[in-house]
């Protein structure tokens, strides 16, 4: 906001979102911005002068923090500045949402299914009852602070020196005992979380295909999967296969924007989704006609060499949550449109009777 003084401003870990808090003199407030800078979320902290009986809406409009109402603030005569120096922020594994702490604790939480256009700001330790600036933080404290212990734990485990490594050597050795031996490796990250590799399994004397598989998708929890359920362990790791008669250093190309993409587009990977491919010029040959890719945990309904099956790479848990391995199907423009406009189950049976293959060839 303008003339403000900003106290805190950090990205997450993958770079798509960013948590600024200012002061102004009058207030002191948070802001979740997207990767393009685009305020998601303001969430009002704390006045620091008397507080006005009504709310001012349009204050904003005039590029200025709104200054909670008197009954809806537990210091309505306001309350003295906070200390810049012990502001800090914890992003969630999932890294959509965030915790701001001060030396009395849990300052604000502003979670991934927060959204300012739907009523939903973030919570503030300050607030009291719900209003559109900030929504009390008492009530929901003791369910959401065990997030933000594991939060910080899950970041403090990732900064060891080992922990990338051990990520590596699960998901390496799992593939082993249930694909084969490994090939050629390819890094396909760009030097920051998620940190992602590519594990070629060549073919076999029983297999004539390759098998792509992304290793360390898994080691962090995909965003945003609370908005849409309770429980999210049965589906928030994944890795992703790609089963391919071409050459296996022009496929693996796909997992350079494919294996960062939740994390990027702050999104999650399930059965049946199906992802507009992305306008890259450096896979294009591998892209062939295909406008996106669908994403099936069972691709045995479609196609294989002497009706073969794909390999059951299944088995694998990753910090107490099962992780699945979605197999990347290409799909062109019309049988994308077709799963938007039916379902994938659908549409996989609408490929099978066509013939098509798991196999990309």
């Amino acid at each position: 906001m303008a003339g403000a003084r900003v106290l805190l401003d950090q990205f997450s870990p993958y770079r798509s979102r960013r948590v600024i808090v200012e002061h102004d003199s009058r207030t002191t407030s948070a802001y979740l911005l997207d990767a393009r800078g685009s305020i998601r979320v303001p969430v009002w902290l704390a006045n620091h002068g008397m507080a006005p009986e009504t709310s001012d809406p349009e204050g904003l409009y005039r590029g200025q923090a709104p200054l909670m109402p008197a009954a809806q603030t537990k210091h309505p005569q306001g309350r003295a500045p906070f200390d810049e120096s012990a502001l800090r922020a914890v992003w969630f594994e999932e890294g959509d949402g965030v915790a701001l702490l001060d030396d009395d604790g849990l300052l604000a939480i502003i979670p991934g299914w927060a959204e300012a256009d739907s009523g939903l700001p973030g919570y503030a330790r300050e607030a009291i009852g719900r209003s559109p600036y900030a929504w009390a933080l008492d009530p929901v404290a003791e369910q959401l602070w065990p997030r933000v212990v594991h939060a910080e734990a899950y970041w403090d485990w990732r900064a060891a020196p080992n922990a990338w490594r051990s990520v590596q050597r699960t998901v390496f050795n799992h593939l082993t005992r249930t694909v084969g031996p490994a090939g050629h490796y390819w890094d396909v990250s760009d030097g920051h979380a998620p940190l992602i590799r590519v594990s070629e399994r060549p073919p076999t004397d029983d297999r004539p295909y390759t098998v792509l598989s992304t290793v360390g998708m898994c080691g962090q929890r995909m965003p945003t999967l609370d908005r849409y359920m309770a429980d999210t362990s049965a589906y928030a790791r994944i890795e992703l296969a790609l089963a391919t008669t071409t050459q296996a250093h022009v496929a693996a190309r796909i997992f350079r924007w494919i294996g960062a993409f939740p994390w990027r587009a702050v999104t999650w990977f399930g059965t049946g989704h199906s992802v507009k491919w992305l306008d890259n010029p450096e896979d294009t040959a591998m892209r062939g006609g295909s406008a996106a890719v669908l994403l099936v945990a069972d691709p045995a309904p479609l196609s294989g060499p002497s009706g073969q099956l794909p390999p059951d790479i299944s088995g694998l848990t990753f910090h107490g949550d099962p992780v699945t391995w979605l197999w990347i199907v290409p799909i062109t423009r019309p049988e994308h449109l077709f799963a938007k406009e039916h379902d994938s189950a659908t549409l996989i049976d609408k490929l099978a009777a066509e013939g098509r293959s798991w196999i990309l060839g």
